[in-house]
């Protein structure tokens, strides 16, 4: 593999390198005051935001942006995914995900292998009833945007004696939708209060140029090209990290994710790197920020980009997490829903929240300490939960216990 001469790096400098990448360094706008262009920038550094339909705090496409700009208004997001110009549209990017629009001609790929890779009950409804999922892509493209149940009772109302023909139920509807999602033949044009999809047409949704490129399956990147720009912007959004981390953003295979990275590094997009104490070899953005010091508190979604990869978590930050929501309530170690709370540097806490919204207060469950925590963290993250209560309209935080050292 030729291209730029390897970098060595202490873990110090690439945990701060990773913290700058996810916009950590930037600094915060006063409280309510974020603008769209504040959300711009953040949808540029990570690239990439997780759904996730669990809502025990908020809808955890929310938080990354709380993480990052603090207190600001959650109708810019949903405009931001719902209104033109998009900035944002849903495919399955890292699980369920928001991109920028010119991101989803990449993920042909995964659109490609619908038939193939898409869940049994999506396989089952293409494969058994072919007429249903084209009856269900016609009522999208002429009704939408729509939901599984309101196009339910169209296709009831429209096709009555079919529905008996076919025998199908919700549950078929429901998976010729999601095949047609898959396969990148209707996309979403944002989700309901109850977290529904609203299915829409690829005209209503994508922005003209990107649209052009959709409609037209030749003219979209060839696959080994998407490869190439999906780990570009996943060295972009890591700063520096190992092939597990760049192929992990997108969950892209081995196979796909090799011939990029040593493309990219022939050409010097990619700088080779070794991290201290790291057995993987690393590869460093040579356009990422290298600074001295970070100055950042944040409490972090369970499902924040900065930490999906669990292994690079535990190799830079020295924490382990892991999520335990399908973890039995009596062998949870840390709690239900856990954010880690990162000051200065360092995953310093973690804390088990609750939104009360009966009761109107954030409920702290439980804050486990990691040993070394720095007095001066327990202030800062008391202040980072009365700003999350006022955030998500609540009157004040009620603690629990507190566990662990600092």
């Amino acid at each position: 593999m030729t291209g730029p001469a390897p970098v060595r790096l202490t873990k110090a400098q690439a945990r701060r390198i990773a913290l700058a990448a996810q916009g950590f360094l930037d600094p915060r706008p006063a409280p309510g005051e974020a603008t769209m262009r504040h959300l711009q920038r953040v949808i540029d550094r990570v690239q990439v935001v997780q759904i996730d339909s669990v809502n025990v705090l908020t809808r955890s496409q929310y938080l990354p942006f709380f993480s990052r700009l603090g207190p600001y208004d959650t109708a810019l997001l949903d405009r931001a995914r719902d209104r033109a110009p998009r900035r944002l549209v849903e495919y399955w990017a890292h699980e369920a995900s928001l991109v920028p629009p010119t991101t989803w001609p990449l993920l042909d790929f995964r659109m490609q292998r619908a038939h193939a890779d898409a869940w049994g009950g999506m396989q089952a409804v293409a494969r058994n009833h072919p007429e249903l999922v084209e009856a269900v892509f016609d009522e999208v493209q002429r009704r939408g945007p729509i939901t599984s149940r309101q196009l339910e009772a169209a296709l009831e109302h429209d096709l009555p004696r079919a529905k008996d023909n076919w025998g199908w139920n919700w549950s078929l509807v429901k998976n010729a939708l999601e095949h047609l999602f898959w396969g990148g033949r209707i996309t979403s044009a944002g989700r309901t209060s109850q977290f529904e999809r609203r299915y829409a047409a690829l005209s209503r949704v994508l922005p003209r140029p990107v649209l052009d490129v959709a409609e037209r399956a030749q003219d979209r990147p060839p696959h080994e090209v998407a490869f190439r720009e999906l780990i570009r912007l996943s060295a972009r959004a890591h700063g520096v990290g190992t092939e597990q981390c760049l192929r992990d953003y997108f969950r892209l295979k081995p196979e796909q994710a090799r011939p990029a990275i040593e493309s990219l590094v022939a050409e010097g997009a990619l700088v080779p790197a070794t991290i201290e104490g790291w057995r993987r070899p690393a590869y460093l953005d040579p356009l990422a920020r290298r600074p001295r010091k970070v100055r950042a508190q944040a409490l972090l979604s369970p499902f924040d980009s900065l930490i999906w990869q669990r292994d690079r978590t535990a190799a830079l930050f020295g924490f382990d997490y892991r999520l335990e929501i399908y973890v039995p309530a009596p062998q949870r170690v840390h709690g239900y829903y856990v954010l880690p709370f990162l000051f200065g540097e360092h995953l310093v806490a973690r804390c088990d929240l609750k939104a009360d919204r009966v009761a109107g207060v954030l409920r702290v469950h439980a804050v486990h300490w990691e040993p070394g925590a720095p007095p001066e963290a327990r202030p800062a993250l008391e202040g980072e939960l009365e700003a999350m209560a006022g955030w998500l309209g609540l009157t004040g935080v009620v603690a629990g216990c507190v566990a662990g050292s600092g």
